[in-house]
């Protein structure tokens, strides 16, 4: 239950604004939105149910990837590349140590949910349209 709660949280930060920037006119440069560093955050923590969820034979496991491609068209080309980066961090980093779903690997799982229900809870209410 609460990895859908996860979900529509999701779906709610896909609405973000974009980044505060100077005019494209002006040729001022752009400066990261301030909910970047909890967006990247997610991004990261994405990656890891990513692996995790694949890893436990999760229903859901399929999904992460395909709601990390969402994040990534919503935020736009700007952001993709680093995005990309933390969630591939994310991945990498129990990719390396685990090879199978053992109880620390359920209890990374569950605490990753709850991390990114709050992360994509907070960057909605305080940055969402």
């Amino acid at each position: 239950m609460k990895h859908a709660i996860l979900i529509l949280l999701l779906a709610a930060a896909f609405m973000l604004t974009g980044p505060v920037s100077g005019s494209a006119q002006d040729g001022a440069p752009s400066r990261p939105p301030s909910y970047e560093a909890d967006l990247m955050r997610l991004a990261e923590v994405m990656g890891s149910l990513a692996f995790l969820r694949d890893l436990c034979a999760a229903q859901d496991a399929s999904e992460w990837p395909e709601r990390m491609q969402d994040l990534l068209e919503a935020e736009g080309p700007e952001r993709a590349e680093r995005l990309a980066g933390a969630y591939n961090r994310g991945y990498a980093a129990f990719a390396l140590t685990y090879r199978r779903c053992t109880p620390a690997a359920e209890i990374a799982i569950a605490r990753f949910l709850e991390e990114g229900d709050a992360l994509a809870g907070m960057i909605a209410t305080r940055y969402g349209n």
